[in-house]
């Protein structure tokens, strides 16, 4: 049977990309690459048989094929490595992702797909069991004939059921023979049914055979999809690529685009600011004459201020010269006075002996 089933019965459900390793068989413990770079895994759903697989297909060569059971578990040994242990293949599954994102999602899908498997066993095994009791109340109480078209069914029913014919054809006849055992009455009847299941046997190895060529061909239509499917994704990689540079340089020329209008908008800033300045360049000549003008009033302004320091120095030594003087006039005005209220004492005492002698004459 072809690793990877014709789409029609199985569908990738999750997709990504990792290294593959698989366990050293004679060591059990170092890890041997089963492919040189980073391929595809993906998760498969087969809807006819309810049962879920990883697969992985390096080149032409097919390098994980493992059905998902609800005994297995998915480990995680680092922070982007992740391992399996698959019993049918007797080994051990060792993926290396990019990202420890990327591994945390494979190890969600996988619990996933896990408990899907474990439901659908559940399931299968419910409806077993409700089949061999159905079986069972059947044989007794269904006539031969009718058991006989159940069991033949149509060509369609057998060309899809025909893995199974055998084992369904074995039951069947067990079931014949306890009947025969049961009833001697019914040997006509059974020996036409057991003439039907012979031809209904007959018919199910030519619905075999024909099913066999039928894989044979959808092998070939796989291999051919296949490869048309990794030249598609080649050329989907190159313009993903491409995308990613198309997308680079268009938030290039975006931040241009923006760096260009900063500058003009500066450009226009510095051409207002650069006309501000002609216009105080043309007053340049007025202010200039102005300021010869008003550096001539100063220079006569400090030579008058000279002028008038040298004054004031001048007046104040006058100033401290006439306060002197001034000091020394009030001491001469004093004794003065003094030698003055003398005189005028001797005056009095002297116009008082003067009517006292007029009085006594």
């Amino acid at each position: 049977i072809s690793p990877v089933p014709p789409y029609s019965r199985e569908q990738p459900i999750f997709t990504t990309r990792a290294h593959v390793f698989q366990i050293d068989p004679s060591t059990k413990k170092n890890w041997v690459p089963a492919s040189k770079q980073a391929v595809t895994v993906s998760y498969f759903y087969d809807s006819t048989r309810n049962s879920y697989r990883i697969i992985s297909v390096d080149g032409a060569k097919v390098i994980i094929n493992s059905t998902i059971t609800p005994n297995m578990t998915f480990t995680k040994t680092s922070q982007k490595f992740g391992q399996w242990a698959d019993s049918r293949a007797n080994t051990v599954f060792g993926l290396g992702f990019p990202s420890e994102q990327q591994l945390t999602k494979f190890a969600e899908k996988f619990q996933e797909v896990k408990e899907a498997a474990k439901l659908a066993r559940d399931r299968s095994q419910e409806k077993i069991e409700t089949s061999s009791n159905h079986s069972q109340e059947s044989g007794r109480e269904t006539p031969s004939s009718t058991r006989a078209s159940s069991v033949n069914g149509t060509d369609d029913e057998k060309a899809s059921h025909g893995g199974s014919a055998e084992a369904h054809l074995k039951s069947e006849n067990d079931k014949l023979k306890i009947a025969l055992a049961q009833s001697s009455t019914n040997v006509k009847k059974w020996e036409t049914e057991l003439q039907s299941l012979r031809e209904s046997n007959a018919r199910l190895s030519t619905a075999l055979q024909e099913s066999a060529a039928s894989i044979e061909h959808w092998k070939k239509q796989f291999s051919a999809c296949k490869e048309e499917n990794d030249q598609l994704r080649g050329k989907i990689e190159e313009l993903e690529e491409q995308c990613n540079e198309v997308n680079k340089e268009k938030e290039r020329n975006a931040q241009l685009s923006r760096r260009l209008q900063e500058l003009e908008t500066e450009l226009q800033d510095k051409e207002l600011e650069l006309e501000e300045l002609r216009k105080q360049g043309e007053i340049i000549p007025e202010l200039m004459s102005e300021c010869e003008s008003v550096s001539e009033q100063l220079q006569a302004a400090e030579k008058k201020n000279k002028d008038l320091e040298e004054k004031v120095r001048t007046l104040r030594t006058e100033v401290e010269e006439n306060k002197h003087r001034q000091t020394n006039l009030k001491t001469e005005l004093k004794n003065f006075l003094d030698v003055l209220d003398g005189k005028i004492d001797e005056l009095h005492d002297f116009r008082q002996g003067l009517s006292k002698l007029g009085v006594d004459n």
